[in-house]
């Protein structure tokens, strides 16, 4: 296994955020789902992981650097000189008065014997590689995303194409009921786990995209409906824009600006199957021309009501 800091491609100075970046980009370029034939880029997503359970923990960091482990996580043998000397026996390794002190001369403690001097000369690191009483398998890093949708895409529940920080595509659902920043759980799609654990998961943050034709009220929908004066004084059908196309509607006569019109149905997927509905205010337009038939009307009906 090579040097971990060379694996990433960073320098020993590098911090956190530097670490996470430089593993992020290479397990996204050397991910499995990206290279299914191509065995020496598995192999290299591998080492790129290996290199990160290191560097990416910090306890374990300062361990590697300071030489107790090596690039596998594995602690170093440094032999055992130096170990409870004492006097007349040349300073080697007193395995007899080890096993004294864990449970008396002859007695309990020879039972635990290997596992207690190792644990005594390893600490963590042993139980961790494989000791008795080892720490669970970590579980991997979650990762957090931010997708956004339009509204045609929530109306429709259409199948998007995601592009995961951790390296991972993976085509999902928008599900019925989403709202603007709801937070959705993809369980099993995060950072890869250490020793065969489960990976993490990818959190994913839902944002709706901007949508000059309409705002967004929960499962309803707002709409401004321009109606020529014409429509508005006299009534009749006009058209509507909703999500799934035009739709023709009613309006009586006399309408006036900013009376709101509601067509059912016509609103964003709720997750009982219903939707949300569609409310309509009228926005009464007047012509884009002069009219002088219009405007002479309008000065015999400011005239009547200065003269009433």
């Amino acid at each position: 296994m090579r040097n971990p800091y060379d694996v990433l491609g960073v320098s020993r100075s590098a911090d956190e955020a530097e670490i996470k970046k430089a593993f992020r980009k290479l397990a996204k370029a050397y991910h499995p789902d990206r290279n299914k034939n191509d065995a020496k880029a598995q192999d290299r997503f591998a080492e790129v992981n290996q290199a990160y359970e290191i560097l990416g923990d910090a306890k374990k960091r300062e361990q590697f650097d300071r030489g107790a482990i090596d690039a596998e996580g594995k602690p170093r043998y440094a032999g055992f000189e130096g170990f409870g000397g004492g006097a007349g026996r040349g300073g080697g390794f007193d395995f007899e008065s080890m096993a004294r002190g864990r449970g008396g001369a002859g007695g309990a403690g020879a039972g635990g014997f290997g596992e207690d001097i190792f644990s005594h000369l390893f600490g963590e690191a042993f139980r961790s590689a494989g000791g008795p009483g080892r720490a669970a398998p970590q579980k991997g890093e979650d990762v957090a995303a931010e997708l956004t949708v339009t509204l045609d895409q929530v109306a429709n529940e259409a199948k998007l194409r995601l592009n995961l920080p951790s390296g991972r595509e993976v085509d999902a659902v928008v599900p019925k009921g989403v709202v603007d920043g709801q937070v959705i759980r993809l369980r099993g799609l995060g950072y890869p786990g250490a020793h065969g654990a489960e990976p993490g998961d990818a959190l994913l943050t839902v944002r709706f995209a901007a949508d000059p034709r309409f705002q967004v009220e929960g499962a309803d929908l707002r709409t401004t409906a321009e109606v020529p004066l014409e429509d508005a004084v006299l009534g009749g059908p006009i058209r509507i824009q909703t999500l799934t196309g035009a739709v023709e509607m009613k309006i009586p006569p006399m309408t006036s600006s900013g009376r709101v019109f509601r067509l059912r149905g016509k609103g964003l997927p709720k997750k009982d199957g219903t939707r949300g509905d569609l409310l309509a205010s009228i926005a009464v337009t007047l012509p884009a021309d002069a009219d002088e038939a219009l405007t002479e009307f309008a000065r015999k009906r400011r005239a009547a009501a200065t003269a009433g």
